[in-house]
């Protein structure tokens, strides 16, 4: 008896320990279902915040391209404002005198807007604006647009030798020599301007 009751002890006991695996093994599933369900979470959470990430750093390359793209636009090509008529003239008093065409352009368009009879009130005549005191002393008189173009060439290459630079002989080509002298470079800013505006003009000249 007592083996028999002990037998059936045992047997009660493993019976026990079976109910309480099979218990523990239907809990299981739910505590994998809801680490998945959190796994899952994780998973949208670092996607959205990479799909975040990937939109910022886009935004912020777009934003560090935009200088360098609005650079880019104001180096635009200007067309050129020589008229068919005059440029043979800009292309001889470029070889003759060795001042860059683009240069001679961009000042005589900064001086008579390519008028060849244009006057201004101090006197200077012609696309390039030349006093006549100017052409007399370069041996280039006359109303001819091509002798105008030439004399101020002439001139302007004597300022670029007297000075050293194109900012400095600029200066001087619209404020006279002695005022740039004196004051050690642009003697006003309307000057100033004009060099800018030079500047800005030869650097976009094509096809002149």
């Amino acid at each position: 008896m007592a083996s028999r009751s002990q037998t059936l002890g045992e047997i009660e006991l493993d019976f026990a320990r079976s109910r309480r695996r099979a218990v523990a093994r239907r809990h299981l599933p739910h505590k994998r279902g809801l680490l998945g369900r959190r796994s899952v979470r994780a998973g949208i959470l670092a996607l959205v915040l990479l799909a975040l990430l990937a939109e910022s750093t886009r935004l912020e390359a777009s934003n560090a391209k935009a200088p360098a793209q609005r650079a880019e636009s104001s180096r635009v090509a200007a067309p050129c404002p020589v008229p068919k008529a005059f440029r043979a003239a800009f292309a001889r008093a470029s070889a003759l005198t060795g001042v860059p065409r683009s240069l001679l352009v961009a000042t005589a368009y900064e001086e008579s807007r390519m008028n060849p009879r244009a006057r201004s009130a101090a006197g200077a005549v012609g696309l390039l604006q030349v006093m006549p005191a100017t052409a007399r002393a370069l041996r280039f008189e006359g109303d001819d647009p091509a002798a105008n173009v030439v004399a101020g060439a002439r001139y302007l290459r004597q300022l670029l030798a007297r000075f050293g630079s194109v900012e400095l002989a600029l200066s001087a080509y619209n404020a006279g020599p002695t005022a740039v002298e004196r004051a050690g470079g642009a003697p006003t800013l309307a000057t100033l301007r004009y060099v800018k505006n030079v500047e800005v003009r030869e650097s976009q000249l094509v096809g002149c």
